[in-house]
């Protein structure tokens, strides 16, 4: 932490997440995390003399043998010590000289460097073509190594044919056993050593593709992630799905096809002017031929293109299609829905299969045209040769070992440039692909907003100034002008009729929205200028509908900080009122949740939701609508735990239920986006006319001056 508040970020240790093994923080899994922290980090190792070298450097991590580390601040040559700080300290603790052999018995040798991100760009970089240029050639050694190899080995191509063509001009001719015993044993060697360059080159093409094949999964993934809420809620999960899958495609093709002929074109680049030297009529008409197929193709692009184009889109919506029903599985089992999707299924089936047709027969026409082109490469060249050595007997043009020789390198010339015209018919598909993935990736991402800011110590004071906020393409301000403000530690209780703004509030608070105007400030501080990650950690969330992760109960409530030990996780279950049915169950908090919790019920799992927003002990919780999913008995439970849950931290509370929120310190009344009234529900109840009117609602039975417990209504959703 000493030595990123060096590079002006400051770190939260409660965001660390450890290997579930793992004693010690390792040196890659520090870098993992201070990566997703905003920083620039990297592990290595070093010697002694090298460390002692190192004058004039920001602060430097040095990993110990017990799991603990020191903070390098210099080094003195001369006098052979290098000064170090307690990493936990405070930059007035004296610097202590370590010599070295008393810094050999604790250091591993392992260092951390590290610097402050540039601004996120490399995360922000577009996802286009030119990106993945980028990402190729960041291996660019390895793919050094291969284009050598590639160059050796068509030299190595080179050989056989002009032996092979000593062995009919020569050999043949004259009957020399001997001279054919030798060629034999160069062909031999020839080959081994070519078979030994093939392998190697093989292996270094599967190195470099497996790591381009990691580094564009892992940032897509991370630019994913990295999106905002706000562009999910606008848009179908089968669509967003289906769109940055297509960015596979183009890996495959950078991966495959592209490297391939990439490769083979050195090929073409040595092997060529052997064939000038042997025929140029020929060679020629090779280059001809293979020029004729790239003109085909190119003509063809635009075409084929609009087809591919228009069954990536087909295919997405079938996907949705697929997405959506088996998402919502419950829903179609229990309406009978069936029949309904499956001829929707049918019709995206159907509309699939029209373009895929359409687009197979635009492709269709070019490979009918290229054939007769391909076929008189591999047959017209040998054709005309053979004339050529048939019309000069003295194998002036070409003989028959030339033509043989000709034959062989020019297959390995023709291959190539007929794959690199086909590869333009590859590229539209693939133009195509990277648009529909860069439709999703390349929108604006909250990665600024993620890694920089300030991370104050948050204790729960709220002020809303003038906030002014309206969801994109909508007409009226969802909320308009609203002023309030609430001290740290206090219960705000927020009703009002349905599209009041009571769920925007809390949008607002969890920094889900932040094109808002006038100041939400935390603790004084405007909530746009604090670090978002920190802000999101900060604070427990518990919402009307919450999705549980496949695991055991104990992951799922410790899924944000799973360093805490199972007294942490009781006592939150606790908290929460959900120890109870925890207990009863058959592995306890040991217990495998299913996909989609089908083995608790709702109310178990809203509890479940619960604790798992307090065991971080947030100094704000949010409950949006967090009980309206509870039968009478857990909401009884809950609210009977509020005081306590309460104690500590800040609370904001959206109920439709206002019997739940007697007992806040204040109650915020919203009205079509603007602030109605604050107070105590007895002075509520009193003098503002919506809150009375909808507390008489729910308790027409009730006394107005009495308490009321829970009372059920119809829900009024935000």
């Amino acid at each position: 932490m000493a030595a990123a508040k060096y590079h002006g970020v400051e770190l939260d240790p409660r965001t660390f997440r450890g290997e579930p093994n793992e004693p010690s923080p390792s040196p890659a899994t520090l870098v993992r995390w201070l990566d997703e922290q905003g920083l620039v980090a990297k592990g290595m190792r070093l010697k002694w003399r090298y460390l002692l070298r190192m004058h004039n450097t920001p602060p430097i991590v040095l990993m110990f043998k017990d799991g603990s580390a020191g903070l390098f601040i210099s080094a003195d040559h001369n006098r052979g010590v290098v000064w170090l700080r307690d990493p936990m300290g405070t930059e007035s603790d004296p610097m202590v000289a370590v010599d070295e052999l008393r810094l050999s018995q604790v250091w591993t040798g392992d260092v951390l460097l590290l610097r402050r991100a540039r601004s996120g760009a490399e995360v922000e970089t577009p996802v286009d073509m030119r990106w993945l240029m980028r990402v190729v050639m960041r291996e660019k050694s390895i793919m050094r190594d291969i284009m050598l190899s590639s160059m050796v080995l068509s030299v190595l191509t080179i050989l056989p044919a002009l032996i092979i063509m000593q062995v009919i001009n020569k050999v043949i001719a004259e009957h020399s056993m001997a001279t054919l015993f030798s060629v034999t044993m160069i062909l031999v060697i020839l080959t081994f050593y070519e078979t030994l360059l093939s392998y190697a080159r093989r292996e270094l093409t599967l190195v470099v593709t497996a790591r381009i094949d990691s580094r564009i999964s892992l940032h897509i993934f991370n630019r994913l992630l990295a999106l905002p809420l706000e562009y999910f809620e606008r848009q179908q999960a089968g669509q967003v799905i289906g769109r940055v899958m297509q960015i596979y495609k183009v890996r495959d093709f950078m991966t495959g096809s592209l490297l391939r002929t990439f490769l083979d074109m050195f090929t073409v680049i040595v092997i060529l002017p052997f064939l000038f030297l042997l025929s140029p009529t020929l060679a020629w008409m090779t280059l001809a031929g293979a020029g004729a197929i790239g003109l085909i193709v190119i003509v063809f692009m635009a075409p084929v293109g609009y087809y591919i184009g228009r069954v990536i889109t087909a295919e997405m919506e079938r996907g949705s299609v697929l997405y959506e029903s088996i998402a919502g599985i419950r829903t179609l089992k229990t309406l009978a829905l069936e029949p309904a999707r499956r001829q929707e299924w049918d019709e995206k089936t159907a509309e699939v299969t029209r373009w895929k047709l359409a687009s197979g027969r635009m492709s269709n026409w070019p490979q009918t045209i290229i054939m007769p082109i391909e076929m008189f490469i591999s047959r017209g060249v040998l054709l005309v040769g053979a004339y050529l050595a048939l019309s000069d007997p003295n194998g002036g043009s070409v003989g028959a070992g030339g033509l043989v020789a000709f034959m062989m390198l020019g297959g390995r010339v023709a291959a190539p440039l007929v794959g690199f015209a086909r590869l333009l018919e590859d590229f539209t598909e693939v133009r195509s692909a990277l648009a529909e993935a860069g439709s999703v990736l390349n929108n604006p991402t909250e990665t600024r907003a993620l890694t920089t800011g300030m991370r104050p110590p948050i204790l729960g004071a709220l002020s809303f100034v003038d906030v002014n906020f309206t969801y994109p393409g909508a007409a009226n301000k969802a909320l308009d002008g609203v002023d309030f403000s609430i001290p740290a530690g206090t219960m705000l209780g927020v009703v009002g009729r349905s599209g009041s703004g009571k769920s925007t509030i809390t949008r607002l608070l969890q920094g889900v929205s932040r094109s808002y105007t006038g100041y939400l400030k935390l603790d004084g501080i405007d909530m746009r200028e604090i670090n978002l990650n920190h802000l999101r950690r900060s604070f427990g969330v518990v919402l009307q509908d919450n999705f549980l992760f496949r695991g055991t109960i104990r992951d799922n409530i410790t899924a944000g900080r799973p360093g805490l030990t199972l007294d942490d996780v009781v006592r939150a279950a606790r908290l929460a009122g959900a120890e109870e049915f925890i207990e009863r169950m058959p592995a306890g908090y040991e217990t495998f949740i299913e996909e989609g919790s089908t083995n608790i019920s709702g109310g178990q799992r809203q509890r479940l939701a619960i604790a798992r927003a307090l065991i971080s002990d947030p100094k704000l919780l949010i409950l949006d609508e967090a009980t309206s999913a509870l039968d009478p008995e857990s909401e009884a439970l809950v609210n009977a735990n509020l005081a306590r849950i309460a104690k500590g931290r800040t609370m904001v509370i959206v109920s439709h239920r206002l019997s739940s929120l007697v007992d806040c310190d204040q109650i915020l009344v919203m009205e079509q986006g603007k602030v109605d009234d604050i107070g105590p529900h007895s002075v509520l109840v009193e003098r503002c006319a919506i809150y009375r009117q909808l507390w008489l609602q729910q308790n027409r039975h009730l006394d107005t001056n009495r308490p009321a417990g829970p009372a059920p209504m119809l829900a009024e959703g935000d």
